[in-house]
């Protein structure tokens, strides 16, 4: 689950973070109410969507007065923004955040992510932020520095050391550099992260370390644990079939091809999309409806499924196991009977009660096409695609 960075910088700041005066704003007088309570005469307007790169799509703008801060922000309300991150269909600004100005001496690339490899945090760090760690990573490796930190034994102190000074940071900075690391590290740790960022996190003129863009992922499965998190999400940002698909307890994700599929099992749903791209084709989303699917959630499986327009046919890969061959056969015809599919559907099952589901499928008198094996189905699928 993603938040926004105005949300973000509100946990940072709970863990002593610093992070700018600031606030956000759902209408243009809003902001500039915003701006006029701070002070000053430099700020910020930053759109507040579920995307990196906003600067480079306009925003991110400063303005010089309240009443500037509230016509940049009218502008970007109910805007398109289109960022390297959104694609082209970019994404709609319903929120900004009102910060003041910061005035930047330099800027550090701070994170933490999961170390999937080695199965720990990993703290990633550079003295090159403001810029996609990712294009960094790339062109100048050496300039990453990544701390793997064991989960039994925490952040030591050594580690927060050998970061700073990695960094060249005078002794002033490194001490508020390893305070930084160690409340993000925290941060992590406590509220089931998958992601913390700092980019960039900024030296001012003044030699102070502040906290100027924030980014927060968390891990579904830890969730349940925070109730103040789940109260952050805004639906608005994401996709809409993602969304429905979670009312109905469905692991959904949607992707850009045109061949929709839908799976029992993690494992088994990354391969149909692997077979499905050597068979020359393009995989429409990523449908696992769980080992203990019932006949409803195969239903609404295919609701969703039939609810993509670029869906042109179907491949529904089962292995019985708890699910049963018959049970998705059942929740198969049930679902064709009450939703209209107007594309082909091509079918593999094998495992538990196999026969019986065949017996289902075929004595409905639904026009279903039947494979034996992945690689039968996933050519198949693709012919009709193609048809």
């Amino acid at each position: 689950m993603k938040i926004h960075e105005y949300q973000a910088k509100q946990i940072m700041r709970n863990y002593n973070i610093p992070v700018p005066k600031g606030g956000v704003a759902d209408t243009a007088d809003a902001a500039r109410d915003v701006a006029a309570g701070m002070g000053g005469n430099v700020f910020v307007v930053k759109a507040q969507v579920h995307a990196g790169g906003r600067g480079k799509g306009g925003g991110i703008k400063t303005a010089k007065t309240p009443a500037e801060a509230g016509t940049l922000a009218k502008a970007m309300i109910g805007s398109k923004l289109v960022t390297p991150q959104t694609g082209a269909e970019g994404k709609t600004v319903n929120k900004v955040l009102v910060e003041e100005g910061v005035d930047i001496a330099h800027e550090i690339y701070l994170g933490i992510a999961v170390d999937r490899a080695n199965e720990c945090p990993v703290i990633i760090a550079s003295s090159e932020g403001g810029m996609d760690i990712e294009t960094l990573a790339k062109t100048s490796p050496e300039k990453i520095i990544k701390e793997k930190v064991d989960f039994s034994v925490g952040l030591r102190a050594f580690q927060l050391g050998k970061i700073a000074f990695a960094l060249n940071l005078d002794a002033a900075l490194r001490k508020q550099a390893t305070q930084i690391i160690s409340a993000l590290y925290k941060l992590f740790v406590e509220k089931d992260c998958s992601l913390a960022e700092i980019n960039p996190l900024v030296i001012t003129k003044g030699g102070q370390m502040i906290a100027l863009d924030a980014k927060l992922n968390f891990d579904d499965n830890g969730l349940y644990r925070h109730k103040d998190v789940v109260e952050m999400r805004d639906i608005q940002e994401e996709e809409p079939l993602e969304v429905e698909a979670s009312k109905h307890n469905l692991n959904y994700i949607k992707l850009d091809g045109n061949v929709g599929c839908m799976v029992n099992g993690a494992g088994l749903a990354m391969a149909t999309m692997d077979v499905i791209k050597l068979a020359g084709g393009e995989p429409a989303n990523f449908l696992d409806v769980g080992g203990g699917a019932t006949t409803e959630m195969v239903k609404n499986a295919m609701r969703i499924l039939v609810s993509d327009p670029k869906v042109k046919a179907v491949f529904i890969n089962i292995f019985g196991g708890i699910l049963r061959c018959d049970t998705l056969a059942k929740g198969l015809v049930e679902a064709i009977a009450e939703v209209e599919v107007k594309f082909p559907l091509v079918i593999r099952m094998e495992g538990t009660n196999v026969e019986i589901g065949r017996k289902i499928l075929k004595e409905s008198g639904l026009k279903l096409i039947v494979a034996a094996t992945m690689k039968e189905a996933a050519a198949k699928v693709i012919a009709e695609v193609r048809h």
